[in-house]
């Protein structure tokens, strides 16, 4: 079992309606590197990677954990987050909750800035991309067309 550090806990409503209660850990250095630099990259649609993501959300799970009779228990493995989260809705607001509890950028009223700056340079390499494909397909200076000419009736 990893190491709480400053652990706090959340209740979370879950899509059945029922509440349960997790227990937030803040991250290790090195690993709070790792998952910060790369998870929400990981998850754009169309330009993450979504076994990273996956790996990286079981990364993020080692450090939460669910109260137990001999002490918190870690969920650090597949089987365990698929035993104490009972949906995918819960499993991504916890997730939610540990990048808004372990980062100061990515809280609650910064991500939409956060999420604004990345759409936005999604955006410009998108348009840059296309714009040089379009330069090759369709040169400026191509001829005319030498398709046959339209017949009159």
């Amino acid at each position: 079992m990893s190491t709480l550090l400053e652990p706090k806990e959340i209740t979370i409503k879950t899509m059945a309606g029922e509440d349960r209660t997790y227990i937030l850990s803040k991250f290790p250095a090195i690993a709070g590197r790792e998952i910060v630099s790369q998870y929400p990259i990981s998850a754009v649609p169309k330009l993450g990677d979504y076994k990273t993501n996956e790996a990286l959300m079981l990364k993020i799970m080692g450090f939460v954990a669910v109260p137990a009779d001999n002490g918190p228990l870690c969920l650090s493995t597949h089987a365990l987050v698929n035993n104490h989260v009972p949906d995918y809705e819960t499993l991504m607001k916890i997730e939610f909750h540990m990048m808004d509890y372990n980062t100061s950028f990515l809280s609650i009223g910064k991500i939409s800035t956060f999420l604004g700056g990345v759409e936005g340079k999604a955006a410009a390499w998108i348009t840059k991309t296309l714009m040089g494909w379009l330069g090759q397909y369709f040169p400026k200076d191509a001829p005319p067309s030498m398709n046959s000419e339209p017949s009159t009736p």
